[in-house]
């Protein structure tokens, strides 16, 4: 019998850019203290994106059952008519009146360097969706998200006995280690990526034997 994944994570518009030269033609180094500069960049494109997002669409492709929580914007419309036209569950979007959903505008130069801009929007209201919403889940993803929402929706999955996975990713930086040791303790798995590895064993004082001790299995992309 198929599983249903409950999906607890960002969704955002991401603008990207290409400056076409280098960053460091631009800046004056010793006037770095009073930057100022804009960067012409001819082309754009609008993404749908978001931690969530990804993973629900991903998930999506693969013929799983996921359901994608989250706190979108008033600006979500278009972003929502997509997910329907791909007949994916839009059940617990929840809209907040006022905000706009997460907005990430990315610039990059000819090196490759990035210049990232993020407003979390509607994302900061997470904590307003409960995972108790949901009356069915066999599993869990707490992904990048509002901080708050972040912390009670792995209190919420580890109560409620549902195995999920925590995938801090971007948003690890605003914990500390005592709290990003809590969610390994709640967690069934997690996921990080090579670097998010080190600073995860940096923030908590564990290394990743002991963090692979803690969990079912700890996963490190490289």
């Amino acid at each position: 019998m198929l599983k249903t994944a409950l999906i607890c994570g960002s969704y955002a518009f991401d603008s990207i850019m290409v400056f076409q030269d280098q960053f460091k033609n631009h800046i004056l180094p010793d006037k770095v203290h009073m930057l100022n500069i804009s960067f012409l960049v001819p082309t754009m494109r609008k993404e749908f994106g978001g931690c969530g997002g990804n993973i629900a669409y991903n998930l999506h492709l693969l013929g799983a059952n996921s359901i994608p929580m989250a706190t979108v914007g008033e600006d979500f419309t278009p972003y929502m008519s997509w997910m329907e036209k791909h007949h994916m569950n839009t059940t617990h979007m929840k809209v907040i009146e006022g905000s706009y959903t997460g907005q990430a505008f990315i610039t990059t130069d000819m090196d490759d360097n990035q210049i990232t801009a993020f407003h979390p929007g509607a994302m900061s209201n997470s904590h307003e969706n409960k995972v108790s919403d949901v009356s069915v889940a066999d599993i869990g993803i707490v992904s990048p998200d509002g901080r708050d929402g972040m912390i009670e929706h792995a209190q919420q999955f580890s109560e409620a006995e549902i195995p999920f996975i925590f995938d801090p990713g971007q948003g690890m930086p605003m914990f500390s280690g005592e709290e990003l040791t809590a969610f390994v303790e709640q967690a069934t798995y997690v996921t990080v990526n090579d670097y998010e590895s080190q600073m995860l064993q940096d923030k908590t004082g564990l290394d990743l034997a002991t963090i692979a001790a803690m969990v079912d299995a700890l996963i490190v992309t490289k």
